[in-house]
């Protein structure tokens, strides 16, 4: 999209903010004798996340009004709120919790990969090609094969696929699908044809695309060279983008988030993220974040961090320091194990360093909230070096940085979360995923300071928990099973992959809930289920604060409360 009609969305953005309704400053419930309040839950384990010492406050019941929280107590008190009109739930001793705010999403790429070809469990690379040319086959021809979310990791032996591999069962249709990652696709002949992608194409800064012995390119693209691809894929009609939308809010609700905060929200996302609004339709709070390299373009129409009302913001911008470890590109002090000719790369935006620093430094004289993707333990220090020179050479203010990975630290990295107050916006389901071969790639003694947890914790550091979704589930009951037990996914170690960092249930949950709501500086409107707070909870299965750890992953959700009024019920 041109920088002018860049800035024209965002300022009819403005005023769909302006108009849409919000919730405004709580005056009370409506206690009249026969109304009541909209609704009254009774008889729970309401874990409240409202700190008392080192313990969250337990309630029986909790009474809502208006979209706000207006009562928490025993059931006695909160029973007489009730009224003529007030929907009263039973909930026969469950587990309530705030509801989950996912601190790392791609809403609308989770959305349209829902009803795209699904890779993440292929056990083999005939069966990645059989499901790939199932899927081609419904589609018309020319339709582009997108998403997919594969893993080779899950093959044996492990090799990157080929264009090769599906090039027969494509014929009609060009392929251009993503590893669960996010940061290699693979391209079948037809996409390469289409993209100009020869042996004579050179790799971008910040990319790589794959050769074969011969110097060919083998399909797979890493990082910035994805783009070459991206940039000729039709842009989803607006239509098919409400409808991604609208599978992604139903996924959401089932797994108990309430809010999200949405990494790769572009123009045309917010357009249909508007368009839910304006029919009361959008189930979740989202805090939309754009590109680093976008800041002029919020600057210029007066937009700051988290602008916006309780369902739809702005201000928040999303840069990349590196790669992934699944790829290779993940930017790391020492060479990979298992090919030392690499030490990762820098993202393009890297390319000069200076470039990173000079955009990180504008954007936060304009008073925008800056989130840098780093997973790496030289990007982490680099990124946390950039973080120390804008505080001081601007000055110390609430601004928030954040990291956004924050996979693989040393000690000295951890240390500085805590004392330069940068968020820490990790993703507990890679740890059981990744855990599998991690140490392929980096060695135990890199791999120890891996989704440290407890050591950020207990430096004083601020988690945010999110999932990443597309690229792992948004499921927060598996990411707290993952916190907790560090059990990988193969079951290979029971007693967890590098159990020294778990952490609590309670100390997940908070990270869920409480931690995600301070990452975007909501936590005075969301996060703990007390008078005043926006009306978001879940309601749990099985009491996952009492269970055994292992059994988390087992727990459903019951019941998914926005905005004071149930959107999903099992």
């Amino acid at each position: 999209m041109k920088i002018g009609a860049f800035v024209l969305t965002f300022l009819i953005g403005m005023t769909a903010l302006a108009q849409s309704p919000q919730a405004g400053p709580w005056t009370g419930p409506r206690t009249g004798p026969r109304a009541g309040v909209d609704l009254v839950l009774l008889n729970g384990r309401i874990w409240t996340g409202v700190m008392d010492g080192r313990e969250s406050r337990e309630v029986e019941a909790v009474a809502c009004d208006q979209g706000r929280i207006v009562a928490v107590g025993r059931n006695a008190e909160i029973r007489r709120l009730a009224g003529q009109r007030t929907r009263i739930i039973d909930l026969a001793g469950r587990r309530v919790m705030p509801g989950f705010n996912d601190a790392h999403v791609h809403f609308a790429d989770g959305g349209q990969g829902l009803a795209s070809v699904q890779l993440r469990d292929a056990p083999s690379e005939r069966e990645f090609r059989d499901r790939i040319g199932k899927y081609a086959a419904s589609l018309k021809p020319g339709r582009w094969v997108l998403n997919g979310n594969w893993d080779h990791e899950n093959w044996s032996p492990v090799r990157l696929p080929t264009r090769q591999l599906i090039d027969s069962v494509t014929s009609r249709n060009p392929v251009f699908i993503n590893r669960l990652d996010g940061h290699m696709a693979l391209a079948n002949s037809e996409a390469l044809k289409l993209a100009g992608i020869t042996r004579d194409t050179a790799d971008p800064p910040g990319g790589m695309i794959v050769r074969d012995e011969q110097g060919e390119p083998t399909g797979v693209l890493k990082d910035a060279a994805m783009g070459l691809v991206y940039r000729i894929i039709p842009e989803p009609a607006a239509d098919e983008l409400v409808e991604a939308l609208r599978a992604a809010l139903r996924y959401a609700a089932a797994n108990g988030v309430t809010s999200v905060q949405d990494m790769s929200a572009s123009p045309t996302v917010l357009a249909a993220y508007q368009r839910l609004l304006e029919s009361d339709e959008l189930t979740v709070r989202v805090y939309a974040h754009q590109p680093l390299g976008a800041w002029e373009n919020l600057a210029r129409v007066g937009i700051r961090a988290h602008f916006g009302n309780d369902r739809l913001r702005l201000g928040g911008l999303k840069g990349f320091a590196d790669g992934a470890l699944g790829s290779t590109t993940a930017l790391f002090f020492d060479p990979y194990l298992d090919d030392p000719s690499t030490r990762g790369l820098p993202s393009d935006e890297m390319i000069p360093e200076a470039r990173m620093l000079r955009n990180i430094v504008e954007a936060d004289k304009a008073g925008l909230q800056v989130a840098i993707h780093a997973i790496g333990d030289r990007a982490n220090q680099i990124v946390l070096g950039m973080f120390r020179e804008v505080t001081r050479e601007q000055g110390e203010r609430e601004r928030r940085f954040r990291i956004e990975h924050a996979q693989h630290l040393r000690r000295e990295e951890i240390r500085a979360f805590a004392a330069q107050r940068v968020i820490a916006s990790m993703q507990p389901f890679h740890l059981i995923d990744d855990g599998r071969w991690a140490e392929n790639r980096i060695g135990p003694e890199r791999a120890g300071g891996s989704y440290a947890f407890r050591s950020l914790l207990d430096a004083g550091a601020t988690l945010a928990f999110g999932s990443d979704w597309f690229v792992a589930p948004l499921e927060p009951l598996v990411g707290i099973f993952a916190a907790v037990t560090r059990r990988t996914l193969d079951g290979k170690r029971p007693q967890g992959w590098i159990p020294s960092e778990k952490i609590t249930v309670a100390e997940a949950v908070r990270a869920y809930t409480y931690g995600s709501a301070y990452a975007e500086f909501e936590e005075k409107r969301k996060g703990t289920i007390e008078p005043g707070k926006l009306a978001d909870l879940v309601v749990v299965s099985d009491d996952i604060f009492r269970i055994a750890p292992e059994r988390i992953r087992e727990a459903k959700v019951v019941l998914t409360i926005f905005n004071g009024r149930v959107v999903y019920e099992r």
